[in-house]
């Protein structure tokens, strides 16, 4: 007898623990951002609510691509960072949820901006505008101009130089493509890929994994956005950070909350979080130097001053459309990435 109702009480005991566990608040968060700073988000709202986060960190299109193929079975609940085209692109499929942040009253204009282009289905949470750095030690050591503008890094003489990452994978590098196509006209811009192929030595899949590599003295030019570069050079490596002469394009990163969300209400409060100056002021410990969408948030001295920057007026609806996308991403398969080098 003794012995059945110790088991009856384990039994019971083992049932609330679990009921408990099943309860508990959580997130799973998909990030796009640099991993410091996805790690100080995580572990920031979880500290600010007590939701035991899980944390995903992979580039804008593998996010994008990971997002639709679980649209039959959500698994994440908000995606947080990365450039704002896939953003766009998901909210047109269908794979993203409406929400309307009791936050946007502190907000700049661009990012209210973004939110309204896709239906309220995303909202701008940084910008920064897109360029290019180069580490000056090798720049010397090999005899090289310092470059000024894009079509500078086609001559000849940087062949082997310069590195970006895959658009096909990164929000950066569609980013850059887009540019292009924006700057240049279609057809010029996609000679301007073709010419840069030819001096391209890798295509990573991280948007600024090309800048790391030049600060570690592996590569000599990377084309990433300037904040990136900016982080490097602040952390003492020798880079030098260019806003190329011809103008250039510029991101919204974005955050989005995933239809059919298992979390949502958490989904919801981390989106809220995320908003508030708080929040945004955390990048300054990461050294993420991007301009952040809350007007009251922390911006460091070293960022990037936008207004200095000759920007293109850059179409995020038309290029972060799906069917945009996938056309500029299918040509520059077909005719960039399959040239010899």
């Amino acid at each position: 007898m003794k012995k059945t109702t110790t088991i009856a009480l384990l039994s019971s005991a083992l049932l609330a623990s679990s009921t408990a566990l099943a309860s508990a608040d959580k997130l799973t968060f998909y990030c796009s951002a640099q991993e410091e700073w996805c790690q100080v988000m995580a572990n920031g709202f979880q500290d600010a609510t007590g939701i035991e986060v899980n944390m995903t960190r992979k580039s804008s299109g593998e996010t994008f691509a990971q997002v639709k193929a679980e649209s039959s079975n959500p698994k994440g609940d908000v995606w947080w960072g990365g450039t704002g085209d896939p953003h766009l692109q998901a909210a047109e499929e269908g794979l993203t949820e409406p929400y309307v942040s009791p936050m946007r009253g502190e907000l700049n204009d661009w990012a209210i901006s973004q939110a309204e282009s896709a239906g309220d289905k995303t909202i701008g949470i940084y910008s920064g505008a897109l360029g290019y750095g180069y580490n000056s030690d090798l720049l010397k050591a090999n005899n090289l101009p310092e470059p000024k503008c894009w079509k500078d890094l086609t001559k000849p003489e940087y062949k082997g130089h310069v590195q970006m990452a895959n658009p096909n994978s990164s929000g950066t590098a569609y980013t850059t493509l887009a540019t292009m196509v924006q700057l240049f006209g279609e057809e010029d811009g996609f000679q301007f890929m073709k010419d840069l192929h030819k001096n391209i030595n890798q295509y990573t899949k991280s948007g600024s994994a090309p800048i790391k590599a030049a600060g570690r003295g592996e590569n000599t030019i990377g084309i990433v956005f300037m904040h990136d570069a900016v982080n490097q050079a602040v952390s003492g490596f020798p880079i030098e950070v260019v806003a190329p002469c011809e103008g250039t394009g510029y991101e919204i990163g974005s955050m989005s909350i995933i239809k059919g969300a298992r979390n949502l209400e958490e989904a919801k409060k981390f989106y809220d979080w995320a908003l508030t100056d708080e929040a945004q002021s955390l990048a300054l410990g990461v050294k993420a130097f991007q301009v952040p969408s809350n007007k009251g948030a922390e911006t460091s001295p070293s960022a990037p001053d936008l207004s200095s920057i000759k920007l293109i007026d850059y179409d995020f609806k038309k290029y972060g459309s799906s069917d945009e996308r996938k056309r500029l991403l299918k040509k520059w398969d077909d005719e960039v990435s399959t040239l010899p080098q």
